[in-house]
């Protein structure tokens, strides 16, 4: 995975983390659950790079 798209990824989380807490303070749930769905849309996939970063991996360590 590019270091492009983790950056994205990680951009995403804290905008995620910022709405959840925006939402929090102005006691508005949609903005929150918004937040956390951001959040969980960034974790997923940062999970699948870390899959795709380990498969990379066991690949080169067996061609090497």
């Amino acid at each position: 995975m590019g270091i492009g798209d983790k950056i994205s990824n990680a951009a995403e989380d804290l905008v995620g983390k910022a709405k959840e807490a925006v939402g929090d303070a102005k006691n508005d749930p949609g903005l929150e659950a918004e937040g956390k769905a951001d959040q969980t849309e960034a974790s997923a996939k940062k999970a699948g790079e870390n899959v795709k970063d380990s498969a990379k991996n066991l690949k080169d360590g067996l061609t090497s």
